[in-house]
């Protein structure tokens, strides 16, 4: 079901949020947008506090958790309501651990050997980071050939300018990023940057549907 949630929206905005007061406004920007899946990173000391308020507040919103690094953290991440969890990497702790995680993981995965084990685990929907770092599109293309039954969400220097190269591959259903709020934006409550940058989104996906 979240592959499904994922693909219709094809971005998933990724958000590093300091307080709930920086999460509504924010949440309003994205529900009147249309995006409903969105990524809080657990980068901040607040984080799963912002999470159990977007959704105690924004139920319409489906809010996963991201930048998970251990087990306790996928426990609290359910407990505060996220509805999936996210992680950078996939180590054999992770994966074990999400064997009874009430919610959806996404393992974060880089070489074909990291992806192959984690669909052994039974994960064909993965996060594939950092994206542009690791080999980005050309990359993805190679490992699309042998590894054909998992899908990628490539996140770390998606933008505007390459997302619609990088949803153009057979393999990726959705991408991932920071780029719709910038710290600058955060930090200046620029409701029009991310308005603005929400629309251009629009207008970009809405060829495709």
């Amino acid at each position: 079901m979240l592959l499904s949630q994922l693909t219709q929206q094809r971005v998933l905005p990724v958000l590093v949020l300091e307080s709930t007061a920086q999460a509504d406004w924010l949440a309003g920007c994205f529900v009147d947008a249309g995006l409903i899946q969105l990524e809080v990173t657990l980068r901040t000391p607040r984080a799963l506090d912002i999470i159990a308020h977007l959704c105690r507040y924004f139920p319409e919103l489906s809010i996963g958790a991201g930048t998970v690094f251990s087990a306790d953290q996928m426990v609290q991440a359910a407990d505060a309501g996220a509805g999936f969890v996210i992680s950078p990497g996939a180590t054999d702790a992770l994966l074990d651990a999400a064997q009874d995680c009430p919610i959806p993981f996404i393992p974060g995965v880089m070489t074909p050997s990291e992806a192959m084990r984690a669909r052994e685990y039974g994960f064909g929907l993965q996060k594939f980071f950092p994206a542009e770092a690791a080999g980005g599109i050309a990359l993805l293309k190679a490992m699309g050939a042998p590894l054909q039954d998992i899908q990628f969400c490539p996140t770390g220097g998606i933008t505007l300018n390459n997302m619609m190269d990088y949803l153009a591959l057979p393999n990726v259903p959705v991408v991932g990023g920071t780029w719709l709020v910038t710290p600058r934006a955060l930090v200046g409550n620029d409701r029009q940057d991310v308005v603005l940058k929400l629309e251009q989104l629009r207008q970009l996906l809405a060829p495709i549907g």
